[in-house]
C-alpha cells in the first residue's frame, strides 16, 4: 500500500520569527538578490513545518506501525504519517513552493495550495519575479529509534525551479534544513544561491515557548561552521559497524580512530549524528557501502541536503565508493537512487576517502 496524504486537516498557524532572526535573513537575502519569497515566505513556512512536526511528535505517545508502507516498500509508523501530513499542510500554504515529494510519497507532484485562491498564488509569483521552488523531504529521519524517545530529525531540501529530477545538485539545490527533535527543537539552515557556487551560509535556530503559549523561532548561532585545527576532541560516528567483518578498509579506518583516541558519538539517527559534529566543531560521519551492506541513503531526500549543509559549514561530503563529491553536476533520474556518504570536517573526510577508496 503506497503512502497517502490528506490535506483536509487544518493547517497549523504560522510560527513567527523573532526580530533577530528576521533581521538575519534580511542580511543574507537582501531585496537586491530577487529572493523576496525565499526570505519572507518559503523559509518561514519550512520552519513552521518543523514546529508543527515537533508538536505532532510530542502528542504521539504511542509509536506503532501504521499498517501501510511507502512506495519503496518500507513499513510506516504512525509518526511517519503524522510528520508527512504536518509538512504537506505547511507547504500547501506557500505559493512559491510548486512541487514536492517525500521519502514517504516519492513522486514529484504539484503542491495543492489549500485555502489560497489562484489569484493569490499568481500574484505572489509575479511579485517575486516568478520565484518558484521544489521541496524534497524526509519527514521523519530516525523512525527506527523514536520508540525509545531518542533524538530524531526532519530533512528538507530546497531546489530552484519546478523539479529536482535531472537537475544538478551543485547548481540547483539552493537550501537545506535539518530539524532536530530532542529535549529542544532546533534547526540547521543552509543556503547557497545560484551564482554563488562554492559559497554558502549556515545558521542555527531554536523553537522557544510552549504548546499552550506563544512559540517563535529565534536565532541561536548566526554562523555555523566546523572549527579549524588543532582540535581538543575528535569525534567519529560510524554507521553499520558490522560491515567491518567483511570490509577490510572500513575495519582499518575504525582501528585508526580507536588508536588515535577519537571519541565515539553515534546514536543511529542520521540528523543528530551529523548535527553533533556541527555543534562540537569537529567530526566525521561514515555510512559505507559494501557487497553485504548495500547503499541505504536516498540521494534526493538525505544525501544531497546533508552534503549541502556540510559544505556550507566548510566541510566535505563524498561518496565512500568512488570518492567523488556528493554535490556534483550529475542529478538523479528517479527518487529512489541511493548511495553512502562520508561527511564532516574536511581533513577527516579526505583521510577517510583515502583509506576507503585506496
Amino acid at each position: 500500500m503506497a503512502a497517502s496524504h490528506s490535506l483536509k486537516a487544518t493547517a497549523p498557524p504560522a510560527t513567527p520569527l523573532t526580530t533577530a532572526l528576521t533581521t538575519h535573513l534580511a542580511s543574507l537575502l537582501p531585496s537586491s538578490v530577487s529572493r523576496d519569497s525565499l526570505r519572507t515566505s518559503v523559509l518561514p513556512h519550512l520552519l513552521t513545518a518543523i514546529a508543527a512536526t515537533s508538536t505532532a511528535l510530542r502528542n504521539a505517545q504511542d509509536v506503532s506501525l501504521a499498517g501501510s508502507s511507502n512506495s519503496f516498500g518500507d513499513d510506516q509508523l504512525n509518526v511517519d504519517v503524522l510528520a508527512e501530513e504536518a509538512i504537506r499542510l505547511c507547504l500547501a500554504q506557500c505559493p512559491s513552493v510548486v512541487t514536492a515529494s517525500s521519502e514517504e510519497d516519492p513522486v514529484e507532484k504539484p503542491v495543492q495550495h489549500t485555502g489560497l485562491p489562484f489569484q493569490v498564488i499568481e500574484a505572489e509569483q509575479d511579485r517575486t519575479h516568478g520565484e518558484v521552488y521544489t521541496v524534497a523531504f524526509d519527514p521523519l529521519d530516525g523512525s527506527s529509534i523514536i520508540a525509545p524517545n531518542w533524538t530524531v530529525g526532519t530533512i528538507l531540501s530546497l531546489w530552484d525551479g519546478t523539479t529536482a529530477l535531472h537537475a544538478s545538485p551543485k547548481k540547483k539545490q539552493i537550501g537545506a534544513v535539518l530539524g532536530v527533535y530532542g529535549p529542544r527543537t532546533t534547526a540547521i539552515v543552509a543556503l547557497r544561491l545560484p551564482g554563488q557556487e562554492g559559497k554558502g551560509v549556515c545558521f542555527e535556530v531554536g523553537l522557544s515557548g510552549s504548546e499552550g503559549g506563544r512559540q517563535e523561532w529565534d536565532l541561536i548561532r548566526p554562523d555555523v561552521s566546523y572549527a579549524p585545527p588543532p582540535f581538543k576532541t575528535r569525534y567519529f560516528a560510524p554507521a553499520n559497524l558490522r560491515s567491518t567483518n567483511t570490509h577490510a578498509a572500513y575495519a582499518k579506518l575504525i582501528s585508526h580512530y580507536m588508536a588515535e583516541d577519537y571519541t565515539l558519538r553515534y546514536c543511529g539517527g542520521l540528523v543528530p549524528d551529523v548535527v553533533h559534529a556541527l555543534v562540537k566543531g569537529h567530526g566525521v560521519y561514515l555510512s559505507p557501502v559494501t557487497e553485504t551492506s548495500k547503499a541505504k541513503l536516498r540521494s534526493l531526500y538525505e544525501l544531497f541536503p546533508l552534503a549541502l549543509v556540510v559544505e556550507c559549514c566548510g566541510g566535505r561530503a563524498v561518496d565512500p565508493v568512488t570518492g567523488e563529491d556528493i554535490l556534483g553536476d550529475k542529478g538523479v533520474e528517479g527518487c529512489d537512487e541511493r548511495g553512502g556518504i562520508v561527511c564532516g570536517t574536511a581533513e577527516e573526510v579526505e583521510y577517510a576517502k583515502d583509506v576507503l577508496c585506496g
